[in-house]
């Protein structure tokens, strides 16, 4: 499969180029003039270019069988708030009409779990535990209200474009591992409170994109890419009690289980966090 990667300079995105090329495919890389996107090769292709501009999008995806959109700011924080919406939702919009434009049939695009809020709220709202895809939406940042438009712009191209197969992954905190989040003490129960106590590894989120080009699914299907257990050893059944103790538990939070549940992309992508 030749795969276009946008945001390919980035640490996910060299992930998914790295997995992607130890699997045979080949891959174009794409991110904004002035990344380091590394040497051309005969299975990789670096490409300078700014996913707000159509165009430059459009050419560059040419010839590619697949497309995983991984290019946007990250947090609502270090850009203005318009700014942060606008490069979103355009590269997002962008990403996704190229693709129906060339006949591109499968897209992964990233999004979070803040699409539904959590981190950047001023004080999140869960209405149950764990969290999964049907949770409703109570985004207030212009980051995770980017996030919520990049999946209503996913629903929207797989009605028009009815062969399109498109998945957008609800990445947490994407790191090396689970000792990275305790080795700089962010597994402390009072700070994770906000986004639940999760993380996602570089590996799963790479794992999961991939596998996700190939799933056996129609239209447009959102993820949760989370790990199944959390940064703190804190049972999770005690810091709902302690955190929220309004909201009701609904699944399984028994241990250190994940307050989000992850079971979806397990059953439709064969998608495992831990064996990535």
């Amino acid at each position: 499969m030749h795969i276009a990667i946008t945001g390919a300079g980035g640490r996910v995105g060299r992930a998914v180029a790295e997995m992607a090329h130890a699997q045979g495919h080949t891959v174009v890389g794409l991110d904004r003039p002035g990344v380091e996107l590394g040497e051309r090769s005969d299975s990789y292709t670096p490409i300078s270019c700014d996913t707000t501009s159509y165009p430059e999008l459009e050419a560059a995806f040419g010839g590619c069988d697949a497309v995983v959109h991984l290019a946007a700011y990250p947090s609502p924080n270090g850009h203005p708030a318009h700014e942060v919406h606008k490069n979103n939702v355009i590269g997002s919009y962008n990403a996704l009409t190229a693709a129906a434009e060339l006949g591109i049939q499968r897209v992964c695009q990233a999004s979070s779990i803040n699409a539904i809020g959590g981190a950047y709220s001023r004080s999140p709202r869960y209405d149950y535990f764990p969290v999964d895809e049907k949770h409703p939406t109570y985004n207030e940042d212009p980051y995770s209200l980017s996030k919520w438009i990049c999946e209503a712009q996913a629903d929207s191209m797989v009605r028009r474009y009815e062969t399109m197969r498109i998945t957008s992954l609800r990445f947490h905190w994407v790191v090396e591992s689970r000792e990275f989040v305790t080795s700089r003490g962010s597994d402390n129960p009072e700070v994770g409170a906000k986004q639940l106590w999760g993380y996602t590894t570089f590996a799963a989120a790479a794992s999961a994109c991939l596998l996700s080009l190939t799933a056996d699914f129609s239209g447009h299907e959102v993820f949760y890419i989370v790990a199944p257990r959390t940064v703190t050893d804190e049972p999770s059944q005690e810091l709902a009690r302690r955190f929220f103790p309004d909201q009701p538990v609904v699944g399984d939070l028994s241990g250190n289980r994940s307050f989000f549940d992850s079971g979806k992309a397990e059953r439709l992508l064969g998608w495992d966090h831990d064996a990535s």
